[in-house]
C-alpha cells in the first residue's frame, strides 16, 4: 500500500512544479546596523526638503515669473532633447544591436562615456566642438550664421548630449532581448531591411523606447553642468530648473526649495511609470 502524497502535491503538480515558499532568515547585526544607516543617509536629505518646504506659499512662488520661465524652458528644452535623443539614438542602438563592424565595443563604450563623465566636462567639450572657435562650430558660423553656445538652442545640445546615453543603453538592451528572426522572416518575405524595422521592429521594442524616453526626459530636465558651462545661465533663454534652484538657494531660498520639489515630483513620478520594467516585486 502506497503512501498517501503529500498535502502540497497535488497543487505542485499542477502548477508545473514545487511552489516557492519565503524563507525567513535572521539578519545578522554588521549588515542591519549599516543597512539601516544606509537608508537613513539616503532618506534624510528628502524628508528635510519636505520638512521645510514652504507649503502655505507654494503656489505663489511657483507662479512667479523667474519660476515660471525656468518651468516652461526646462519641460520644452527636455521635450526637444528627448525627441533628439529618439531620433538619433534609435538608429544608433540598432546599429550597436544588430550589426556587426570592427571597433563596435569600442563604439559602445564611447556612447556610455556621457553617463560617467563629469557634465562639466561634458560641456567644455561642447564648447571646443560647437563653440564659436571650436572645430564643428567654426565652420557653422562662418558658413550658416549658426552659434549655439548661451542659447535656447545650446540648452538642448547640453541636454541632448547627457541624455541621449540612457535611451540608447535601454533600446540597445531592448533589441537584443527581441527575437531577429522576426526581422529575418519579414526580409525573406520581401520587405527591405527599413521596411521591417519599422513594421516588425518598432512595435516590439516599443516599452524599450518608451521607458528610454522617459529615463532621457529625466535626465534632460535635471542636467545642470554642461548646460551652465556651454549655454550659461541667462533667465528667459538659458536659465533651466536646476540652474535656476542654484540661483535662487543664494537670494531665495523658498524659492529654491519650491523647484527642487517639483524636480523632486518629477523624479518619483519617473520611478513610479518605470517600477515594473526597473524593480522587482518583493
Amino acid at each position: 500500500m502506497t503512501k498517501p502524497d503529500a498535502p502540497g502535491a497535488a497543487a505542485d503538480t499542477l502548477t508545473g512544479g514545487p511552489r516557492r515558499r519565503r524563507v525567513r532568515t535572521s539578519v545578522p547585526l554588521p549588515l542591519l546596523l549599516p543597512g539601516t544607516a544606509a537608508l537613513a543617509f539616503l532618506l534624510l536629505p528628502l524628508v528635510a526638503l519636505l520638512v521645510r518646504a514652504p507649503w502655505s506659499s507654494l503656489p505663489s512662488l511657483l507662479t512667479s515669473t523667474e519660476v515660471w520661465q525656468a518651468l516652461q524652458l526646462s519641460l520644452l528644452s527636455a521635450t526637444a532633447a528627448t525627441a533628439v535623443s529618439l531620433v538619433l539614438g534609435v538608429p544608433l542602438a540598432w546599429l550597436l544591436a544588430r550589426t556587426e563592424f570592427p571597433g563596435r565595443g569600442f563604439v559602445r563604450a564611447l556612447v556610455t562615456l556621457p553617463l560617467v563623465l563629469p557634465p562639466v566636462v561634458g560641456g567644455v567639450a561642447l564648447l571646443l566642438a560647437l563653440g564659436r572657435n571650436g572645430v564643428v562650430g567654426q565652420w557653422l558660423d562662418a558658413w550658416f550664421g549658426i552659434t549655439l553656445p548661451f542659447t535656447t538652442a545650446g540648452v538642448v545640445v547640453a541636454e541632448s548630449f547627457v541624455a541621449m546615453p540612457f535611451l540608447v543603453i535601454s533600446v540597445e538592451g531592448t533589441l537584443r532581448a527581441a527575437d531577429p528572426r522576426y526581422e529575418e522572416a519579414a526580409t525573406t518575405l520581401g520587405a527591405s531591411r527599413f521596411t521591417a524595422f519599422r513594421r516588425v521592429t518598432l512595435p516590439l521594442i516599443a516599452p524599450g523606447i518608451a521607458a528610454g524616453a522617459v529615463l532621457a526626459w529625466a535626465r534632460a530636465l535635471g542636467e545642470f553642468g554642461a548646460t551652465i558651462t556651454f549655454a550659461g545661465n541667462f533667465p528667459g533663454r538659458t536659465q533651466t530648473m536646476p540652474l535656476a534652484v542654484y540661483l535662487a538657494l543664494q537670494n531665495d531660498p523658498e524659492a529654491a526649495i519650491a523647484l527642487s520639489l517639483v524636480l523632486l515630483t518629477v523624479s518619483i513620478a519617473v520611478l513610479a511609470g518605470l517600477r515594473d520594467r526597473w524593480m522587482t516585486a518583493s
